[in-house]
């Protein structure tokens, strides 16, 4: 997510991904333009709407689609309460704790100076754009990384346990990891590039749903009984409302109306399109028929991978990218559900996570001129690259697998975890809200 300052890369300055540190950084290194620019402030307001739209309705639809028919308002309702949750934790005190100066804690955590957003008036910048947009920009990413997470655990959720886990995970896990990598914490100080977030977001989202899945259990029947999608129509509609609020997510990460921007919304849209074809021509060959649902699953899959790399490869890059999303994604997903029998329901770890994980190492080498990209930092080999891109992710998953693990096991032992047999089969749309969305 972001471009938040300026650092050379070989022969040019490129936007640089670990985010936002203008407000960390030492005056002196900063060179922030001092007046607000109304096209980079209309861009980012639009790119705000964009992010947000990916999870109201997109996401929502998306995962509503794909679930049964007795549990899409539970789906539904959880989109909506997550966004709810997010937005107050953030200006309660998230947002300080990402992007905030955490003094001698600097390296691993922000602070608490702009709890309730305190100094953030209207003519208050971050660059050249206000700092609520900027904030408001940040908490459209914090909002779809714990939604992203409810495909690990769909269909089987008490949904008091939802919003504990949202609220705890948001907290221990997003916080901390977006501050290390966009905040200037240790893993921006080493180095590691991350756009918009392939390891802040997708592979946050993709280990912590795979966790979710093997703590709580498979659904009741999995994976003996079919579970097909109620509405793939529902599904696309999704699927075609994230393409679009795609290019907020990475486009938007420049912070600016420019080149790097339009770079990024091209590559963002390569990507998905090659993670889309490859995706359904393997489906092709290995089933006799391309599905609705296989290839939009690879649009997702090129667009979560290429989201590490949208500011720093050119289009020859994500093609590769994408190409390689859809291949990797595409096993991923059958060695989860086939043969290790893991009910991930729909499918965040292969898809988003392993594409996180794929897009972020990816990321270390088509950054390289040679190949496209806006060059290696000076004295950054690609091998040294792709090297801390891997600590980058392990990181991350070693911190977000641990926490997560905890957070569920506490939530077991004091609220409960899952509904009970009858609710599940009942459904959680009557179970747990009282409501049908179908009869």
């Amino acid at each position: 997510m972001s471009a938040h300052h300026s650092r050379a890369m070989g022969a040019r300055a490129v936007v640089f991904s670990s985010a936002a540190l203008f407000s960390t950084l030492p005056a002196v290194a900063l060179a922030a333009p001092a007046a607000q620019d109304s096209g980079d402030t209309a861009w980012l307001l639009t790119a705000t709407a964009l992010v947000l739209f990916m999870t109201l309705p997109g996401l929502a639809a998306f995962y509503s689609g794909l679930v049964r028919s007795k549990n899409v308002l539970s789906v539904l309702m959880q989109c909506v309460a997550i966004t709810c949750v997010v937005s107050l934790l953030w200006v309660l005190g998230a947002y300080g704790l990402v992007f905030g100066n955490g003094g001698g804690l600097q390296g691993w955590i922000g602070s608490l100076d702009q709890a309730f957003f305190a100094g953030i008036g209207r003519d208050a910048l971050h660059g050249t754009v206000p700092e609520t947009v900027f904030a408001m920009f940040q908490l459209t990413f914090a909002i779809i990384t714990p939604a992203l997470i409810i495909g690990g655990f769909a269909e089987r959720l008490r949904f008091s346990a939802v919003l504990g886990f949202t609220i705890l995970w948001v907290l221990l896990v997003y916080v901390p990891v977006a501050h290390w990598i966009w905040g200037g914490g240790w893993l921006a100080q080493l180095g590691v590039l991350d756009y918009a977030g392939g390891i802040v977001v997708h592979v946050n989202a993709g280990v912590a749903a795979v966790v979710a899945a093997l703590v709580i259990g498979p659904r009741r029947g999995f994976p003996n009984t079919a579970m097909p999608p109620h509405s793939l129509p529902l599904t696309v509609l999704g699927a075609g409302m994230l393409w679009v609020g795609w290019f907020g997510f990475n486009a938007g990460s420049a912070l600016a109306a420019n080149g790097d921007a339009g770079m990024a919304m091209l590559v963002t849209h390569t990507g998905a399109a090659a993670g889309a074809l490859v995706w359904m021509t393997l489906e092709w060959v290995r089933y006799g028929k391309p599905s609705v649902l296989g290839i939009v699953t690879g649009v997702v899959a090129g667009l979560g991978t290429i989201t590490p790399a949208s500011g720093f490869v050119g289009p020859m890059g994500a093609i590769v990218i994408g190409g390689v999303a859809g291949f990797v994604c595409f096993f991923a997903t059958q060695l989860l559900k086939r043969v290790l029998h893991i009910d991930d329901s729909l499918d965040v770890s292969p898809v988003h996570g392993v594409g996180g994980v794929v897009g972020s190492l990816l990321t270390g080498v088509f950054v390289d001129a040679s190949l496209g990209g806006a060059g290696l930092a000076e004295g950054m080999t690609m091998g040294g690259q792709v090297l801390t891109q891997a600590i980058g992710v392990l990181a991350t998953a070693a911190w977000c697998g641990l926490m997560t693990f905890l957070i569920l096991k506490l939530l077991a032992a004091t609220t409960g975890l899952r509904v009970d047999a009858e609710a599940e089969t009942e459904g959680l749309d009557l179970a747990e809200h009282g409501e049908r969305g179908y009869n």
